[in-house]
C-alpha cells in the first residue's frame, strides 16, 4: 500500500494546524523529509508521488508526537548546532542558535586558535557547545559535565558520531564538585528560568524539555551564585569563562558577577538583539 505524498503533506498540515503549531506547512514539511530521509530539495523531487508504507507510517507517528507538542528536533532527533549535527532526545535541551554566541564570543575573544588547551563545559547536555568549540580549538581537549546520566550518554554519543571522542571526555556530576585542574575555556548554559515561569514557558520547552536544564531557582541566578565562587579555582590565569543567560538577567548577573570579585570582560547580545552571553575572567 501507498500513500499520495501531496495529500499527506496537506492532511499533516491541517492536524498540525488545529494542535496550535505556528507555521503548521513549514513544520509538516520539515518532517515529511525527515520520514523519507530527504533533504528539502529532496521533498521537492517527491512532489506529486506516493509515499510507501513504511514512509507514511513514519510520518503518521511524527505528526502525532509533534501535534503533542513535542519540539520538531525531539519528534525528528536531531539538530544542527555550528554547522553539526546532533542528537537529541527529551534528556537534553534543544540546542539553539542563540546559544551559539557562546562560540562566536569565545572566537572573538580568543582568536587564536592555539590559545586554547582545555575546555570545560558545565551541564553540557547534547554536548553541542563542547564540541563545537572543539570543531574549532582543535589542538584543545575537553571535559563536559552533565547531572543526568542520559544526557551525558547523548553527549558522548555525539562525541563519537563526530569524530572528537579522542579528545572530549564526559562526565556526570553535580557542577564543579570533586572536578580539580584549571581551564583556558569554560562554557555554561545553565537553568536560567525562575521557577514559577515554567508553567508559562511554551509547550514544546515547558513540557518536553528536561526541567533540570531549566529550572534555575526563585529568579533564575542561583546556578550563577554557585559557580561564581568557585570559579577562580577552575580557570587558568588567562582563562575565560562565558555564561548565557536570560532576558532581563543583564544586569543583575554583571553585578552578581562583579561582587564574586570576577572581572565582566564582555556582554554579548543574541540573534534578536537581547544580551544574552556575559564573558568573565578571575583577573
Amino acid at each position: 500500500m501507498t500513500a499520495d505524498l501531496d495529500q499527506a503533506l496537506r492532511a499533516a498540515t491541517a492536524r498540525l494546524g488545529a494542535a496550535g503549531i505556528t507555521e503548521p506547512y513549514r513544520e509538516a514539511r520539515i518532517l515529511l523529509a525527515a520520514a523519507i530521509g530527504a533533504d528539502q530539495a529532496g521533498l521537492l523531487r517527491r512532489r506529486g508521488g506516493d509515499l510507501t508504507t513504511e514512509e507514511a507510517k513514519r510520518f503518521d507517528s511524527m505528526v502525532a508526537r509533534r501535534g503533542l507538542r513535542i519540539s520538531a528536533a525531539h519528534v525528528i532527533g536531531h539538530r544542527e548546532f555550528w554547522s553539526l549535527d546532533f542528537r537529541v532526545t527529551e534528556d537534553t535541551l534543544v540546542p539553539r542558535p542563540d546559544s551559539e554566541v557562546l562560540i562566536e564570543t569565545a572566537l572573538e575573544l580568543r582568536p587564536e586558535r592555539d590559545a586554547i588547551r582545555s575546555i570545560l563545559d558545565l551541564g553540557t547536555g547534547s554536548g553541542c557547545l563542547l564540541l563545537a568549540a572543539l570543531s574549532e580549538y582543535r589542538g584543545a581537549w575537553g571535559l563536559g559535565i552533565d547531572l543526568s546520566p542520559r544526557a551525558a550518554a547523548v553527549a558522548r554519543g555525539n562525541a563519537t558520531a563526530l569524530g572528537l571522542a579522542g579528545r572530549a571526555a564526559i562526565a556526570v556530576g553535580r557542577w564543579t564538585d570533586a572536578l580539580s585542574g584549571r581551564f583556558d575555556l569554560l562554557l555554561c548554559n545553565p537553568p536560567y528560568i525562575p521557577a514559577a515561569d515554567i508553567a508559562e514557558l511554551m509547550p514544546e520547552v515547558g513540557l518536553h524539555e528536561p526541567r533540570l536544564a531549566l529550572d534555575g531557582g526563585v529568579d533564575g541566578l542561583d546556578p550563577y551564585r554557585l559557580l561564581f565562587a568557585g570559579l577562580p579555582q577552575r580557570l587558568t590565569p588567562a582563562g575565560l569563562a562565558l555564561f548565557e543567560f536570560g532576558i532581563g538577567q543583564a544586569e543583575p548577573l554583571q553585578a552578581l558577577a562583579e561582587a564574586s570579585g570576577l572581572v565582566v570582560v564582555a556582554c554579548r547580545a543574541d540573534l534578536g538583539g537581547h544580551p544574552r552571553v556575559l564573558a568573565v575572567s578571575h583577573r
